[in-house]
């Protein structure tokens, strides 16, 4: 097959795979439900056709191993690739998943050719990055990584289910989830393909981009207690209306990340209790997602914004709570490995742009497990999160030409060392 049929493959794939969801008229797809279930059962087939070893982890990823080259005896090393499996609510069909079906395509060609390479492929599909099911985002890398915080375990779904019997459920075991740990000595490296969920490739005019570094985030959940009462009957002097707090909140956190180059300040979920037309709202819990590259930039202006929300709280004689939900740092990615996909990009003649991810990533997580690097493709508009996300075939042919440069480099780079070791 042409490398433009398998990029046909790989745009297919992705849409059938965004069949499988929880909800008939839009792509949902969380941890551990009969629709992830149905994906890793797919893939799984797919990795099985290209003669890959199959199994799903303690935590339900989805891994399929590709053998090295015979090296007279000495244990290869494996290079990880992939990305996650489960979706955001009302999702597009490629965030996540075109780095794992790319990953699976690289070794269909590979084993289409009869090639092995000095070291071990394994494509992973995460069983969860988005954190939709139990707002714990990154089940599946932690898991993998060896980070996967245990008490997390307990924690209770929409439906009151927790987070151990849906893993048992899928075929998990959660018993021993520590188990799916990899051994970082068996390790060369982890690449992640992703699209870019930004609109800096698509005005460069470029197919890829080499990402540096994923950006650290600050998440908060922050609540305003004031008191409900009658919307016709308490005078406006009177009220302690906590949506109004919020909305005083929402609007410094705008106003302050605007002023601060390079940051991000996004309020996504706003609830409001009790949530009636005639009663004024009592209580209103809202999300803060805030994003910067650098960490003490970050971090300082998150504790601006903690005090502004206990300015706001104490002028309307409202009751605060403030809750960290994580706090990542921002994540280099490793020079080496980002040199030679650099040097991969460069030999199809494209110029080699160097960006930074305001996203989080699942190579964020292995990057304490391993060296990590990260290749964006364009996507139209920058739309990500959305079903209008959209890939282009040229663009998907051109990165499997640069990942067969990069796996070529990486094989050259890999052979030298051994070379260069003591007999």
């Amino acid at each position: 097959m042409t490398i433009e049929l398998y990029a046909q493959r790989i745009i297919e794939r992705c849409e059938i795979l965004a069949r499988y969801s929880e909800e008939p008229e839009r792509l949902t797809r969380r941890f551990a439900t009969p629709a992830m279930q149905q994906v890793n059962a797919l893939v799984a087939e797919w990795m099985h056709a290209a003669t890959m070893a199959v199994r799903q982890d303690q935590a339900g990823n989805i891994i399929g191993r590709y053998a090295a080259l015979d090296s007279a005896g000495k244990r290869p090393q494996t290079l990880l690739l992939g990305s996650h499996l489960d979706t955001v609510r009302d999702a597009g069909k490629y965030d996540g998943i075109l780095g794992v079906i790319l990953a699976l395509a690289l070794v269909e060609r590979l084993h289409e050719q009869g090639t092995h390479l000095p070291f071990a492929l394994e494509v992973i599909g995460f069983a969860d990055e988005e954190g939709m099911r139990y707002h714990h985002p990154f089940i599946g890398s932690t898991a993998l990584a060896g980070t996967f915080a245990l008490p997390a375990l307990q924690l209770l779904d929409s439906d009151g289910i927790t987070m151990a019997s849906a893993l048992q459920e899928f075929g998990g075991d959660p018993e021993h989830i520590q188990a799916a740990r990899r051994d970082p000595s068996d390790l060369l490296g982890y690449c992640e393909i992703h699209i870019e969920q930004g609109p800096v490739l698509e005005t460069e005019q470029l197919p890829v981009g080499i990402v540096t570094a994923i950006t650290g985030q600050n998440l908060c959940e922050v609540s305003f207690r004031g008191r409900a009462g009658h919307a016709g009957t308490v005078p406006m002097s009177n009220r302690q209306d906590a949506l109004c707090a919020a909305a005083s909140f929402v609007l410094a956190a705008e106003q302050g990340a605007r002023a601060i180059p390079g940051m991000v300040a996004t309020i996504g979920q706003l609830q409001v209790q009790p949530g009636a037309s005639n009663v004024i709202p009592g209580t209103v819990t809202l999300s803060l997602d805030l994003r910067h590259p650098d960490d003490s930039e970050r971090e300082q202006f998150y504790q601006q914004l903690h005090k502004e929300a206990q300015k706001i709280a104490s002028e309307r004689q409202m009751q605060l709570e403030w809750h960290t939900c994580s706090s990542e740092q921002t994540v280099a990615c490793s020079p080496q490995l980002t040199q030679l996909l650099t040097s991969a990009v460069k030999q199809q003649g494209y110029r080699a742009l160097l960006l930074p991810s305001g996203a989080g990533h699942d190579a964020a997580i292995m990057a304490e497990l391993t060296e990590i690097c990260m290749l964006f493709v364009r996507c139209y508009k920058g739309i990500s999160h959305h079903p209008d996300e959209a890939v282009n075939t040229a663009d998907i042919s051109e990165t499997i030409t640069v990942m067969e440069n990069f796996l070529q480099l990486l094989a050259h780079h890999t052979q030298e060392e051994r070379h260069d070791e003591p007999v």
